[in-house]
């Protein structure tokens, strides 16, 4: 029986490699100079586990690969490793980079997010069910809310004790006036312009003193106050033999007064100067303005054709014609329909207004200030209560304080105006077509200078 060659055992889970010891330690070199591909995005490598690659795997050899890994990760403490992706950003596993120990990870606090201006916050009922959890538990929290328990009260208690306080003394809070719209009614009349009229008159307001003469009486050596009243009561009759409107009148007294204070006039001109500018104002107000030959036959044929029109030149070519102007009869227009007058206090009303026309003394006034102040003295003159209203201060921008001066000069013109060489006004306010206002005894609270009753 051949005897068989006898061969070494060789471990289990290696490889019967010919070739010699020489051999094998080229191999191993070989082996552990190898690399793993490091350009693949999901391989992960793990230290400790790495293997021969054409070495071939056997159960001793899958045990020693597991004792490995288990004391790779023994001695690693826990730490993970990581790998690079394929754009180059670090990859965490299990969010815990490699090298570094892993740390429970802290409660974090919830971010306030403050809601944008018009979005709409959204509170779910578990974050509503956190928020009053945490108000509770806080006792800073129920601090706070029993001090403000606390002040609510004390501030409810003060209320009704302040309340009954003033109910017991008289002094409840009275009702607010209510401001009358005075335009209601011509809404549907395209005439009113009821859309713009509030504009037009914050710019007759704003533009008045610019057209407004200043005084000029001293300025003028051969005039006074006495010739200027007769020029304009003698006008005032010119103006209602030709039937001309109200606004001519208070136009033309307007231009004398603003040439007069600027152009030094001689007294025989006078008469000259106020014949051009109601010739002026007619032309610029009236559909028929009267003609040239009127004015030279009402005056006594005083002044030629020729010298009338000349003086037109003079006068527009000194007030650069300058025609469009806010008068007292602009604002009086107004102050009248927003004092929802009778017949009765609309005549008185244009009756004050003529007699502080007439007179120079109401020069330092302002034109709506004399429009205000007519106003206010008629209701007085008719006491009317209350002489003064929200819906009258709103419309007039003058309160009741503020008229009082020149309500009192209306009122004392008032009282003269029977005995005074200046008629025309009186006469004409006299007749029973205007309702005879200037036959009524004026107020006597403003001439004894008190103020006009308020309430009933």
């Amino acid at each position: 029986m051949a005897s068989r060659p006898i061969v070494p055992p060789q471990p289990r889970g290696e490889a019967v490699v010919g070739g010699g010891k020489q051999q094998k330690k080229n191999d191993a070199a070989e082996a552990r100079n190898r690399r793993a591909l490091g350009d693949i995005g999901n391989q992960v490598t793990i230290r400790g586990i790495e293997g021969k690659p054409n070495r071939p795997i056997t159960r001793s050899f899958c045990a020693q690969l597991l004792a490995n890994a288990q004391a790779a990760a023994a001695a690693e403490n826990n730490k993970k490793q990581f790998c690079v992706n394929v754009d180059g950003a670090p990859l965490l596993l299990d969010g815990v980079a490699a090298g570094k120990r892993a740390v429970a990870p802290k409660p974090q606090k919830k971010a306030a997010v403050k809601p944008k201006p018009g979005e709409a916050v959204v509170i779910s009922p578990d974050t509503e069910d956190d928020g009053a959890k945490a108000k509770q538990e806080n006792p800073i929290n129920k601090k706070k809310d029993g001090e403000e328990m606390l002040r609510k009260k004390a501030h409810a208690f003060t209320s009704v004790l302040t309340a009954r306080s003033k109910a017991s003394c008289g002094l409840t809070d009275k009702p607010k006036e209510q401001i009358v719209d005075i335009d209601a009614a011509d809404a549907c009349n395209d005439l009113a312009a009821v859309e713009y009229v509030e504009d037009i008159y914050k710019f007759y307001k704003l533009v008045e003193n610019e057209s407004r003469p200043y005084d000029y009486i001293d300025s003028q050596p051969d005039i006074n106050e006495s010739m200027r009243g007769i020029l304009v009561d003698w006008l005032i009759d010119v103006h209602r033999k030709f039937e001309l409107s109200l606004e001519t009148l208070y136009l033309t007294v307007n231009i004398i007064d603003r040439f007069l204070a600027i152009k030094t006039v001689p007294r025989r001109e006078l008469q000259l100067v106020g014949i051009s500018a109601m010739l002026m104002a007619s032309k610029y107000e009236e559909i028929w303005p009267p003609q040239v030959n009127d004015f030279v036959h009402l005056s006594d044929r005083a002044y030629t054709n020729e010298q009338i029109l000349v003086m037109e030149k003079i006068i527009l070519g000194k007030l650069e014609w300058t025609l469009t102007v806010p008068t007292p009869y602009v604002f009086l227009v107004r102050f009248i329909k927003a004092s929802i007058p009778d017949q009765e206090l609309e005549n008185l009303v244009y009756f004050l207004g003529e007699l502080g026309m007439m007179h120079y003394a109401t020069i330092m006034y302002c034109p709506s200030m004399i429009a205000a102040s007519a106003v206010y003295a008629a209701r007085c003159t008719l006491k009317k209560i209350p002489a003064w209203n929200a819906t009258l201060k709103l419309h007039t921008g003058f309160s009741e304080p503020q008229l009082m001066d020149c309500a009192k000069l209306l009122a004392s013109l008032h009282s003269m105006a029977a005995r005074s060489k200046l008629q025309a006004v009186f006469r004409k306010y006299s007749k029973s077509e205007r309702g005879a206002v200037a036959l009524l005894s004026p107020a006597k609270a403003l001439l004894s200078g008190g103020v006009c009753a308020s309430k009933a």
